[in-house]
This record gives structure tokens, sequence and C-alpha cells, in this order.
């Protein structure tokens, strides 16, 4: 109804955010060529952040130390590069990759509504990520909590707004693997960081490179893959 929406529409500018509709000329321009990309989002932030070409780090939520080291590493230096970094802030390496990232612009999607960020550990990190000139993003209406159902539509928005998805530390059935997943079909690249066979939050990195992800040990081998689809 009429006045629902625009209630909702009042809310979400409290927050200081606003909504943006697929066709619009601030929509995420990657997004919006997936299929089943989100008629409606509400963003939070800068949304100049969006028009940028992006890359998505994720990962396990127990990630090992050395795990979001390196997370950290590969997103500073894709922020270096000129990209915007992409994850989940989820525990472990995805809020490693926003935190590291924060300097040159991340987007943390949310599973639930803006009003709602997921863990609550990382709602200090989601005021700062749009206190940095970053973006918070959801698809889902203020107020909803989100579910276990709604991280892998989450997941979808993701590696919809990247070039290309780096995946470090995930296991075998893990979000992070449906994210890789995601982003093959939407014809991204993916790319998977390996890990000890012995362990096994990194069954499923080194099962993507099994089925073709790219190898990476260093920034250089994400970036090189990515300059010929910036044209």
């Amino acid at each position: 109804p009429l006045a629902d929406a625009e209630r909702e529409i009042e809310k979400i500018a409290a927050l200081g955010a606003r909504l943006l509709v697929i066709g619009e000329p601030a929509y995420p321009a990657w997004l919006a060529a997936v299929d089943g990309a989100p008629p409606v989002i509400s963003v939070q932030g800068d949304p100049a952040r969006l028009a940028r070409p992006a890359v998505a780090v994720v990962g396990a939520r127990n990630a090992s130390v050395a795990g979001r080291k390196f997370a950290m590493r590969i997103a500073a230096d894709i922020g270096a590069a000129g990209f915007v970094v992409a994850s989940g802030l989820a525990r472990g390496i995805d809020a490693a990759a926003h935190t590291a990232a924060l300097p040159t612009g991340t987007i943390a999607v949310f599973a639930g509504g803006l009003d709602r960020p997921y863990p609550a550990e990382n709602i200090p990190l989601a005021a700062e990520i749009v206190a940095r000139g970053g973006v918070n993003l959801s698809e889902m209406p203020l107020g909803w909590e989100p579910r276990a159902r709604d991280f892998p539509r989450r997941n979808r928005i993701i590696s919809g707004l990247a070039l290309g998805v780096v995946v470090v530390e995930a296991a075998l059935r893990s979000g992070s693997l449906i994210t890789a997943r995601r982003a093959a079909d939407q014809g991204r690249l993916v790319f998977a960081v390996p890990g000890s066979p012995l362990d096994p939050r990194s069954g499923g990195s080194n099962l993507l490179i099994k089925e073709g992800a790219t190898i990476v040990t260093a920034v250089d081998d994400i970036i090189a893959d990515l300059q010929p689809m910036l044209g």
C-alpha cells in the first residue's frame, strides 16, 4: 500500500539512507546486469562508491589468523588498485576485508534490513563503513531480522556487485562457496586462495581451484584478470 511505502521511505531517510530502483543512474550497473537483480535496494552511505568497479572478498567466519591476515592484505591491495571491496559483514574473513578496505571504500551487503546489521559484534564496523565513505546495502525492508535462508539471497548480491569474487578459506559446505557459484553463474570471475588439505576451512577453496578458479597468492593474480573486463 502507498501509505506503507511512504512510511518505509521516511524511515529509510531517517537512517540517512535512500532507495535505489533498478534503472536509475545511481543503481549499481554490474548488479543491474545479472538475472534476479533486486528491483529496489536501500543504500546507506556514499552511492558514488557503487559506480566504481568492485571485487568481492569472502570466506570463513571461523577464519584462521593467517586467513584473516591474508584477507586484509588482499583487500588493502585491491583498494589501492582502485577497486571497491564488497563483502557480507560476517565475522572472520568478511570483517577483515571490510576493515582493511575502509580507507579506499567498501560495500557491506546485509541479509536483513539496514537497521539490523548482523552479527551484533560488527555493528560498530557497519557504522565505520558509512563514516569512512563506504556503503551499507540491503534489499530487505527495515526491521527485517536475517534468517538462515536470507544469507544465500544476500550472496547473489555480493557477487552481482563485483567483477570477481575472491574466496579466502571456505569449507565444502559454506556460504562463501554459494557466493562463488553465484559469481560463476553470473559470468563473473572466481578466485581462490589455496590452503592446507588438512584444514577443513580450506576444503571449499581448494575445490574451487580444482574446478578452474584462479589461484591467488598476491593481488596481481586478481588485477591481471580483471583489467580486460574494464575495457
